[in-house]
């Protein structure tokens, strides 16, 4: 099952399936992607209950409820504590906003700065997400918002949470893979439209 045809409503034998055969490398890779960040050998630095917790948050701050409504399918299929899935919509409508945010090094972009709220969980969410989770929604929540702020300040945070330098390669590594699949499922969804 290739999740991008899911996730932008493709049908086999499609005329827009036809167009992703045109691109097959592109279409394979990205399955590839997909399948190595949400089906990996090791568990050992961030579980899968972790990546899909991590990709219902990026789709729900991207606000796509139908990519967010597939990851959240997979959360409930996996180990994830009940308390999650509310935690999740929480910590959504606590981050939304419309970005990029931050601030260029001082010279000739620093025009373009723009400030912007940063997400720092409440008490109760964090309760209920638990230490490493927390932190990896406030770090996700400054990649996608306030991606040219980030600092070692906030890898720290990350590590006093819990994480691993590998798994905090991993949650970079979902941001910049979900940013990816949902603008090109959006893109997809647009196209399939004006094919029907």
């Amino acid at each position: 099952m290739d999740v991008i045809d899911r996730l932008a409503g493709i049908a086999p034998g499609s005329p827009l399936d036809a167009i992703r055969d045109g691109r097959l490398q592109a279409r394979k890779h990205a399955q590839a992607a997909y399948d190595a960040l949400f089906k990996p050998a090791s568990e050992a630095d961030a579980s899968r209950a972790e990546r899909l917790a991590i990709a219902c948050f990026v789709s729900g701050l991207h606000g796509q409820p139908g990519v967010e409504a597939y990851y959240l399918e997979g959360l409930s299929d996996s180990e994830a504590p009940a308390a999650w899935r509310d935690a999740i919509a929480g910590a959504v409508a606590a981050g939304k906003g419309q970005g990029p945010f931050g601030r260029y090094p001082k010279g000739p972009l620093s025009g373009e700065d723009t400030p912007g709220p940063v997400l720092t969980l409440d008490g109760s969410l964090k309760a209920a997400l638990g230490p490493r989770l927390a932190a990896a929604f406030e770090h996700t929540h400054m990649l996608v918002f306030h991606p040219r702020d980030s600092s070692p300040a906030h890898l720290q945070a990350l590590i006093d949470g819990g994480w691993s330098t590998t798994g905090i390669v991993v949650i970079s590594q979902l941001v910049a893979f979900l940013s990816y699949q949902i603008r090109v499922a959006a893109g997809l969804r647009v196209l399939n439209g004006r094919l029907a």
